[in-house]
């Protein structure tokens, strides 16, 4: 299954890399995220593998997850260049996914935030679950789109809005 979904985000591209790129904002809008952590190397560079895990209701999910592009090199070194990419691969139990953002100039002060989201399961109620409902994933990635618009633009952390 693959699908793309894209939004604007009111702010200059570097702005919206910088929030993006820092793991210690990840929590405020990465809904569910109970953990992020580099396992090998440093965030922020390719081939670096974090563990991540997250948390919806009483399931929970742990995967691991690698930087596989990540161009320019380095997410602050951007002056100059159009398109930030930054690509990643989860792998959890019976789960793959390719992650690949693009974060593009569309003015000023503005910002297009292009993602891909490509997945594979293993095991049969996995694969189903993938071609009965691709709808709930694509909802999903769109939420945390709109997460990160709302906190990047107004400071909105989805933390407080759990409690």
């Amino acid at each position: 299954m693959r699908y793309t979904t894209s939004i604007e985000i009111d702010l200059p591209r570097q702005k919206v890399v910088q929030l993006i790129s820092d793991p210690a904002h990840l929590p405020k809008w990465l809904r569910g995220l109970v953990l992020h952590e580099p396992v090998n190397g440093a965030h922020g560079h390719v081939g670096t593998t974090s563990r991540v895990v997250f948390q919806s209701g009483k399931q929970r999910m742990e995967a691991t997850e690698t930087i596989t592009r990540l161009e320019p090199a380095g997410l602050h070194a951007i002056p100059g260049s159009v398109v930030v990419h930054y690509d990643r691969e989860i792998v959890g139990e019976g789960m793959w996914q390719a992650q690949r953002d693009r974060i593009i100039d569309a003015g000023p002060n503005t910002t297009l935030w292009e993602s891909e989201s490509e997945f594979r399961f293993d095991g049969f109620l996995l694969r189903l679950m993938g071609r009965l409902v691709p709808g709930v994933f694509r909802k999903e990635s769109r939420r945390h789109m709109q997460d990160f618009k709302a906190f990047a633009e107004q400071g909105t952390d989805v933390r407080r809005e759990a409690n």
